[in-house]
């Protein structure tokens, strides 16, 4: 049965491209959604809780095995990068002229190293609907494409939490970025109509009802790209660990989510440095905010949750600072404007989206004045997209 959350014509432009470039024949097809969080930002490498959902626009796939050990990419949106090619005998590096390969690289590698044998390549077509840079997740929704594409094709029998472990790593190991294990996670587990909330310090995960009645989530995109790699990620990472380790010098914990509210506002002065204690008390709160989502979305108290996602924004600014000015115009303005319960940043900052939970009655007029506004103080557009949630990577 076809999922009726699949954009069609997606599928049949990336079936066509493939006839034309490798000819047709038996050919499998393949999407990997993007994701949002709903809440819980930053929190995932801090051993919290985060809160995301899988989403409808994602990455489309076409792929057929091939009899050698060539392995044939090629994605409809960067088309003047054309075929790239590589064989799995040898040349599974990251190279600046593979490009967007690198991601397929790098997940053939990983699963060679876990000990799966692969000894033939394939041939895949990818289009992606997630706009890049957007900070939705379009890499780990590549990293988990590229795992279902191969599972499938070569019957490797892996479990979902294998396919998103491994999108992890190459994301951390290979690509270089050291992010968690967030977006993999809810792009291999997402459910329509759900959303994950996942203690990333145990990857235990329960699927609460995303039910947002009158309601919709709204993702702003700033159209500042962020490239993760070249971000404050990593700085912001390390600062957390430095509040972690003094912590440590008192309390035996492993993560900045194991503390009680308690035992943080006891110890926070062991951190001893202003910026340091900053960035542990947003890790902090933002992880009881998530804890809190969950109560509220499972008793239908929007406007409740609503107040949670202003309060996120306000500590991703003021005390992790990775908001910047053109997240911060989306943010602050769609909190004033009518049908709004709540709006906040999603993803790592510096650019990429917004969300906003709007009521259906009023997106139009929500997206009119808030462009306008955006346009006036930033001096380029933003783009707006209503959110549906999604099945996590599957084939079609």
């Amino acid at each position: 049965m076809r999922n009726k959350y699949v954009n069609t014509s997606n599928e049949t432009r990336s079936h066509r491209k493939f006839i034309a470039l490798f000819g047709d024949g038996a050919k499998a097809n393949y999407f990997s959604p993007g994701q949002i969080n709903l809440i819980g930002e930053h929190t995932d490498y801090n051993g919290g809780y985060v809160f995301p959902a899988a989403i409808s626009i994602g990455t489309f796939g076409v792929a057929r095995k091939r009899t050698d050990s060539l392995v044939k990419v090629y994605s409809l949106n960067f088309e003047t990068v054309g075929v790239i090619a590589f064989s799995l005998e040898n040349e599974l590096v990251n190279t600046p002229e593979a490009n967007w390969g690198n991601f397929v690289k790098g997940y053939l590698l990983k699963l060679k190293e876990a000990g799966h044998a692969i000894q033939t390549g394939f041939e895949l077509v990818i289009e992606g609907t997630i706009p890049n840079g957007s900070g939705l997740s379009s890499s780990a929704s590549l990293e988990l494409l590229v795992g279902t594409v191969v599972n499938d094709l070569y019957h490797l029998g892996l479990d979902k939490l294998t396919l998103v472990q491994l999108g992890q790593k190459v994301e951390n190991e290979f690509i270089g970025v050291n992010s968690g294990i967030m977006d993999q996670f809810a792009i291999g587990f997402g459910e329509i109509g759900k959303a994950i909330l996942l203690d990333t310090n145990t990857l235990k995960y329960e699927l609460v009802p995303a039910e947002f009645g009158d309601y919709k989530i709204v993702i702003m995109n700033t159209n500042k790209r962020r490239e993760l790699a070249d971000s404050k990620y990593n700085e912001r990472r390390a600062e957390c660990e430095e509040a972690l380790k003094r912590l440590q010098t008192k309390l035996e914990i492993t993560a900045l989510g194991q503390l009680t509210p308690t035992e943080f506002e006891e110890n926070r002065a062991l951190i001893g440095d202003v910026t340091l204690e900053k960035r542990a008390k947003h890790a902090f709160y933002e992880n009881e905010r998530t804890k809190l989502a969950k109560t509220c979305l499972e008793a239908g108290e929007l406007q409740a949750f609503g107040q949670l996602l202003n309060a996120s924004h306000e500590s991703l600014k003021n005390d992790y600072e990775v908001t910047g000015i053109e997240l911060d115009t989306l943010a602050e303005t769609a909190q004033g404007l009518s049908g709004v319960l709540g709006a906040r940043m999603t993803g790592a900052g510096f650019g990429g989206c917004g969300i906003a939970l709007v009521a259906t009655s009023e997106i139009e007029t929500f997206i009119t004045k808030l462009s306008a506004t955006y346009l006036e103080k930033i001096g380029y557009a933003a783009s707006f997209y209503v959110a549906t949630i999604a099945d996590g990577a599957r084939k079609l």
